[in-house]
């Protein structure tokens, strides 16, 4: 490149300036309507490599029944058994109510009353037959000479309240039975009383309680009397004939020697 004196350097700065020119970049000039380079295609990526789908293992089904049997079996007297029932995680019931409701009564008596499930006053209480229909339950053992503080055991099928009051559905039910046979066992009455129609199927296998009550079956080695829930005989005050009969029925059968 050809040198430039002061005057020809800066009569080239003046024309650059009128031309707009506001700074200098580069020594060299460049031409801009040269062609840049094609840009290199970038290469194409790796097809992904293929996973196998994941497969989420199925959790073992728990054999509920099996565990209360277990459990159940294990007990060797009623504080046992309790605690057992207590310590059982399986019933969901158990997350919604207040409290365990075990038992009711005497241990050792020769009847023991199997009732279906707590109600509201019986999960604020913990025992079995506190409310209304549990106040007519012994207004009823009271005019055949018993009472539940000196001669009956009371207990339910299901320890807990269902919601809302609900019947027991069949899978809590068969859930329970094996605590229900073990406190049968431990309790060691001469004669079941199955009250209500749920505790007849559970107990007995058999429904349709206004049909059943009255007659005599057998159970858990036990001879079974089903009679009407306390319940059914204020919600229908007539069938307390019937229940009078079977009360009847009861008094002539404790009146026989004791089985054992």
């Amino acid at each position: 490149m050809t040198e430039l004196d002061w005057h020809q350097a800066r009569a080239a700065l003046e024309w650059q300036a009128e031309m707009g020119v506001t700074e200098a970049i580069l020594d060299a000039p460049i031409n801009r309507y040269d062609l840049p380079d094609k840009a290199a295609k970038p290469k194409p990526a790796a097809p992904p490599v293929d996973k196998p789908p994941l497969i989420m293992e199925p959790a073992p089904e728990i054999d509920v029944v099996a565990l209360a049997t277990q459990a159940a079996a294990g007990a060797q007297d009623l504080d046992q058994l309790k605690a057992a029932l207590a310590a059982f995680p399986h019933c969901e019931l158990q997350r919604g109510a207040k409290s365990l409701v075990f038992s009711d009564g005497v241990p050792g008596s020769r009847v023991m009353i199997v009732g279906e499930a707590p109600g509201r006053d019986e999960d604020i209480q913990g025992k079995p037959f506190v409310g209304r229909a549990g106040q007519l339950l012994d207004k009823m053992l009271a005019a055949i000479g018993l009472d539940r503080t000196r001669d009956v055991y009371i207990t339910n099928i299901l320890p807990y309240r269902p919601p809302q009051n609900r019947d027991p559905k069949p899978d809590e039910v068969a859930m329970m039975m094996p605590f229900v046979k073990r406190h049968v066992e431990l309790a060691a009455p001469d004669v079941l009383i199955c009250m209500g129609n749920h505790s007849c199927h559970a107990v007995l296998g058999k429904r349709g309680i206004t049909k059943l009550r009255g007659q005599w079956d057998q159970a858990l080695g036990k001879p079974v009397l089903p009679m009407l829930h306390p319940a059914y005989l204020l919600r229908q005050p007539q069938a307390k004939r019937n229940a009078w009969a079977d009360l009847l029925e009861l008094k002539a059968w404790l009146g026989t020697p004791p089985a054992h």
